[in-house]
């Protein structure tokens, strides 16, 4: 009964003691007789010694267990050297089942590291063990059935200029590497150990504005097509339309301290106050605005024309990006945009024209690398957790656990 209730295949419980305040032993055996030599591949029932300690399992209710088993050296009739037996439940060298590793790892992965070894069954340093067995073996991870590529990039530390590189499924929004450096180099090393099979499987690539992406994408996975993120056009159309909000506050603030009449400063005075703390009614989707946003956004357009026609283009190729669903209706709508934006937009034209293919792929499958923000966010999360970040390896580890530990 008790064999039954522990579960392991492979081996029979002898012998059950029960200590106070420690818990449940169980002495197990194997049930097999031989074991197959790790070096030729020879089963051998030569029994050279027998080596038993003590392990973790998972608790019975309140109650620790710990399991003592003989993991038995047997020798080689061909080899002529011993080796130890292969234990399917248990590591090498490890104080723990692989069963109670998953159980903890889940819990740290939900929480930290120091409240699960606050609960006394195993210690924060074999929790880091845990981890660091299981990212081991995603050294191999290879994506499966990947078409749609997202890579990004988010900031380590915030303001630092800290970056790093992110690789995404777009389909299954899940993070499939994360890269301390987020050169052309690295990237392709990464992709290229993922093997000329999946690489040529994909079929879209959404990246940033920045053209060694483009150039590896075109090198290196002949069947995809570049698609730049719509997001990120946006962000540079945001950044003109910022610089501008800024450039006519300090023409104000300039102006109000040379003005040589009371009507001169009382209109700097005017337009500043409508410039104030204007910028996110300005660059926040409009529809997404508050009652105090949308009356602010009224008033810096109340006060500069300039702002006012740039925040309408910018809100249009906004529309365009969300309601065209076909290159060609795209492709018409942008040409447009292009030609009456020119004037306020000059910087975002210029780029725009040069990645206008990759701009108008979007419109076939409106693939973009939004998926990254909800990835960003899980991420900030690891880094604030109680693991602890004393190194990338660790950062990437717990971050890519998070989505491939099963």
């Amino acid at each position: 009964m008790l064999t039954e209730l522990l579960g392991l295949e492979g081996v029979k419980v002898g012998a059950r003691h029960q200590h106070k305040g420690i818990g449940i032993i169980l002495e197990i055996e194997t049930i097999h007789q031989e074991s197959i030599c790790p070096r030729c591949g020879e089963k051998s029932h030569r029994l050279h010694q027998n080596h038993r300690y003590l392990i973790k399992d998972l608790p019975w209710g309140e109650s620790p267990v710990f399991l003592e088993i003989n993991r038995r050296q047997f020798k080689c009739k061909k080899c002529k050297k011993p080796f130890s037996e292969d234990l399917d439940f248990v590591g090498k060298r490890r104080t723990y089942t692989k069963r109670l590793a998953d159980r903890i790892l889940q819990e740290v992965l939900e929480k930290d590291i120091n409240s699960v070894a606050q609960k006394g069954l195993v210690t924060t340093e074999e929790i880091e063990r845990m981890l660091k067995d299981a990212s081991s073996e995603l050294a191999e991870f290879k994506p499966s059935h990947l078409k749609r590529l997202g890579i990004d990039e988010i900031a380590l530390i915030k303001g630092k200029g800290n970056y790093c590189a992110v690789l995404i499924d777009l389909e299954k929004a899940e993070l499939i590497a994360i890269l301390e450096k987020r050169t052309q180099e690295e990237i392709k090393k990464v992709l290229m150990g993922w093997g000329r099979e999946v690489l040529e499987k994909i079929e879209e690539v959404s990246i940033d504005l920045w053209k060694g992406y483009k150039s590896l994408v075109l090198e290196i996975m002949p069947n995809a097509q570049v698609v730049a993120d719509r997001f990120h056009v946006m962000v540079q159309i945001n950044q003109e339309l910022d610089g501008q909000r800024k450039q006519e506050r300090l023409k104000e603030e300039n102006l109000l301290k040379t003005a040589k009449s009371e009507s001169e400063k009382a209109n700097s005075e005017k337009i500043l106050a409508g410039l104030k703390k204007s910028k996110y009614a300005l660059l926040k989707n409009e529809k997404d605005l508050n009652e105090q946003q949308s009356q602010k956004l009224a008033e810096v357009k109340e006060v500069s024309p300039t702002l006012k026609s740039m925040h309408e283009f910018k809100e249009k190729i906004r529309q365009i990006f969300e309601e065209k669903n076909d290159w060609l209706g795209g492709l018409w709508q942008l040409g447009m945009w292009l030609d009456e934006a020119r004037k306020y937009f000059p910087k975002s034209q210029k780029t725009m024209i040069r990645w206008l293919d990759e701009i108008i792929a979007y419109f076939d499958h409106r693939t973009t690398s939004g998926v990254v923000e909800g990835i960003n966010n899980k991420l900030k999360l690891i880094k604030r957790s109680a693991y602890g970040f004393r190194n990338f390896k660790n950062f990437q580890s717990r971050c890519l656990l998070n989505w491939h530990f099963n």
